[in-house]
């Protein structure tokens, strides 16, 4: 989009839009803290649903674009899993690393997260894990599925608003009245993380075709984590501000719309159907992922150790997808 502004020009868009990216992180991680406070929701219900959702932006112009005349429509189902990957072992990874950090003993989760809230993040890993496994048994998906997955987004939607804690009037004050505000403000930081992350890996890309780095690992690198930029944005700073179960709501929840809403879209704007036999390997790499977030969230305490397993299987899982690449 910049090209004609040259290197120099690009790696100013590239500061400008990192800067862009943390003042509107916060914007949203702030906001939405305040409407989980006034509506009653938790905040990882909040996160599950209005932040999760709205960094899924990028996931989800992606595979509409590659949905469009079923020519690209390996991408769109590749960009599905593979940014539940990202999500899960990159992001997730980085925030317990955080954690760590503030407390070498780990952090509970228990005390900070209601019954209710954990059972969202079990339904959320277990619709990301038996949706994909569940199409690779059957070896294709068409519309029809499409439609089957949107309901589901739609009706697990609708199930999470009906369940929140009921708060006096007196007890919020002012605040109640500052609800469609703050509403606008998380939206907006939101909105500004999206625009932000695409400016960043518009430069980002230009800057390293400048520099001689092939196209191929620039779309195996800078594009594929900057779709997951705003996950990754949004949910380390919520852990900085000690949020972390707004973090894991936005990931599962994340996880979630990209299996159920995302899909289910690419899979109705395509006119055909695709051979999910091909994405063996994304599959059970993103099985094995969520049963291991499954096992962390079951032990209900995050630590270094868990983090740096995470991680480590990002790096497995780049490793057995482009180690047999040859330029």
């Amino acid at each position: 989009m910049f090209e004609e502004w040259g290197m120099l020009g690009n790696a100013l868009v590239l500061l400008a839009s990192l800067v862009v990216l943390d003042k509107a992180s916060d914007w949203a991680i702030t906001n939405s803290v305040k409407i989980a406070d006034i509506t009653g929701f938790g905040k990882t219900t909040i996160g599950f649903i209005l932040v999760a959702f709205s960094t899924s932006l990028p996931e989800l112009c992606v595979s509409i674009f590659a949905a469009v005349g079923g020519k690209s429509m390996g991408v769109a189902v590749g960009n599905v899993l593979g940014s539940n990957i990202v999500n899960i072992c990159l992001i997730l990874g980085v925030c317990f690393l955080f954690v760590a950090l503030k407390s070498s003993e780990g952090v509970k989760l228990a005390p900070a997260m209601a019954k209710e809230e954990i059972g969202t993040l079990y339904f959320g890993l277990f619709v990301a894990s038996a949706v994909p496994l569940t199409l690779l048994y059957i070896g294709y998906a068409s519309r029809i599925i499409g439609v089957i997955l949107l309901i589901i987004f739609v009706f697990y939607v609708y199930q999470l608003s009906k369940v929140r804690k009921i708060r006096e009037e007196g007890s919020l004050g002012e605040e109640r009245r500052k609800l469609s505000r703050y509403a606008f403000f998380a939206l907006l930081g939101t909105a500004l993380v999206v625009v932000s992350s695409y400016f960043i890996v518009d430069s980002a890309s230009f800057i390293a075709e400048g520099l001689g780095v092939p196209p191929v690992v620039i779309g195996a690198t800078i594009v594929a984590f900057g779709t997951s930029l705003p996950e990754l944005a949004t949910s380390v700073g919520s852990v900085q501000k000690g949020h972390m179960d707004m973090a894991l709501g936005n990931i599962v929840g994340s996880c979630f719309i990209n299996i159920t809403c995302i899909l289910g879209v690419a899979l109705i704007g395509s006119p055909l159907a695709v051979n999910m036999a091909a994405f063996s390997h994304l599959v059970m790499f993103s099985l094995i992922t969520n049963l291991m977030l499954w096992y962390f969230l079951s032990s209900e305490r995050i630590s270094w150790m868990e983090g740096t397993v995470l991680l480590v299987m990002y790096l497995v899982f780049l490793a057995t997808s482009f180690g047999g690449y040859r330029p």
